[in-house]
């Protein structure tokens, strides 16, 4: 089965709708790294449709331009591009083509296709939280900024159960951002204050 990854730039406060202020002051090399570490395990880019609109309205762009960025927005380009949309789009971008029905059935036939490597989902928050929602989520990548945003979208949205997370890594960089690496979990076993304070240390 091809994993659903989900990669998000997102500030201390748990908010993933970034900000240029915020986010560009702290990208460094490792942080060019982890993306570039995200987008190699995937062949498919599954997008909502303002994400797919900023992509495309840059990314070929910078292609054409032959920058610096012109070999990572190559490999974007080269990418099989999945949108999701409640509207009929024209797309401009080459590889790109329209979700076709349910989302939740179109990602778990996605992952069940043979041909399918990975499925990365950069940035898309409404898309995330879909899937979180339907289980078909199977690594969070986020790259926590130190600073409290104060407004913006959130990753999680409200909801009658928590999400139960277990980190498979981590790193932190010089500029403060801390790389975090989660895949769902089963929720831990009951337990009350009664059983936490066994754990407190006790003073002498």
């Amino acid at each position: 089965m091809a994993k659903v990854v989900s990669t998000l730039f997102i500030s201390a406060d748990g908010v993933a709708e970034i900000d240029p202020d915020w986010h560009f002051p702290y990208f460094d090399d490792n942080m060019g790294r982890a993306v570039t570490e995200d987008y190699d395990t995937s062949d498919v880019l599954l997008i909502g449709r303002e994400t797919y609109d900023s992509f495309a309205g840059a990314w070929p762009g910078r292609e054409a331009e032959g920058g610096d960025d012109a070999p990572f927005a190559k490999q974007l380009g080269d990418m099989r591009k999945v949108v999701v949309s409640r509207q009929p789009l024209e797309f401009s971008w080459r590889n790109s083509e329209l979700v076709q029905g349910d989302l939740v059935d179109a990602v778990a036939a996605l992952k069940a296709d043979a041909g399918v490597k990975g499925i990365l989902i950069p940035g898309s928050i409404s898309v995330v939280q879909q899937l979180l929602a339907a289980g078909l989520v199977d690594e969070l990548r986020l790259l926590v900024h130190p600073v409290a945003a104060r407004k913006g979208r959130k990753l999680f949205d409200e909801g009658d159960r928590p999400y139960h997370l277990r980190v498979t890594a981590t790193e932190a960089y010089p500029t403060g951002v801390i790389r975090v690496i989660y895949a769902p979990a089963e929720a831990p076993g009951q337990a009350g204050y009664d059983d936490a304070k066994e754990q407190l240390a006790t003073g002498s």
